[in-house]
């Protein structure tokens, strides 16, 4: 919940000119939902692309507040992120509510990006690895092979996320391989290969290219750095 209309045009059209016309990589820019028309027309004709933080799974209806896939298309996003931490901790959702906001992502052809990760608190108690099954497990139900291929996972480590502290790339990885390996006991082993994992909490362009350099690490799924174009742009170029 950050910017106003205009600085998040600026913000786009920033992004824009640090990408230039070739980027090496794939940006999606995920504003709020009320400004999502005001970016969409600043990154048109760009390679940068749109999505939004969140929908609501339902098709039209009395949903006061919510917005759905066919929404979101109509505006023209093409992904959407899918149980953030913040919206599991402050808004109560479950993996059962990311599993059918999934499913809904797919139905209306948005990419989804499904958060998963742990507490400071389920880390020091040994849980971790208990925890990310049990999201990554609940998340993707349902979810058929073909269709998993295009997903994006995205692991953000809650005890990382606008505290300043980072995983280190060792950690990241360890928990990247891990997901990596549950996807191709729900799927296959080419499956999950094929799904992009990304990493999420406190990325920053000093930390970005180690981070991007480990072999289960597909991307990043960046906060704080992305309010700035000069950051992201420096996270971007690590990629």
């Amino acid at each position: 919940m950050n910017t106003r209309c205009d600085s998040a045009v600026a913000l786009a059209k920033g992004v824009v000119a640090a990408v230039g016309e070739t980027p090496s990589v794939q940006v999606v820019l995920c504003p709020p939902s009320v400004y999502l028309s005001s970016v969409a027309d600043a990154v048109a004709g760009t390679p940068v692309q749109l999505g939004a933080q969140n929908l609501y799974a339902a098709e039209d209806g009395a949903y006061t507040g919510e917005v759905n896939a066919s929404m979101l298309t109509d505006v023209g996003c093409g992904f959407v992120i899918l149980g953030h931490s913040e919206r599991r901790a402050l808004m109560g959702e479950t993996d059962a509510d990311v599993s059918k906001k999934l499913h809904a992502a797919l139905a209306g052809n948005l990419v989804p990006i499904v958060c998963v990760g742990e507490t400071l608190e389920e880390r020091e108690a040994g849980k971790m690895e208990e925890v990310i099954e049990t999201q990554v497990r609940g998340s993707l139900e349902g979810l058929d092979e073909v269709r998993a291929a295009g997903i994006v996972v995205a692991y953000e480590p809650v005890w990382a996320i606008g505290t300043g502290k980072t995983a280190s790339p060792e950690q990241a990885e360890e928990v990247h391989a891990l997901i990596r390996k549950l996807l191709g006991e729900m799927f296959t082993t080419d499956v999950a290969a094929q799904i992009r994992i990304q990493y999420g909490g406190s990325v920053k362009p000093g930390n970005a290219k180690e981070l991007l350099g480990q072999p289960n690490i597909d991307g990043a799924l960046v906060g704080g750095a992305s309010l700035k174009a000069e950051d992201f742009a420096g996270i971007i170029a690590a990629g």
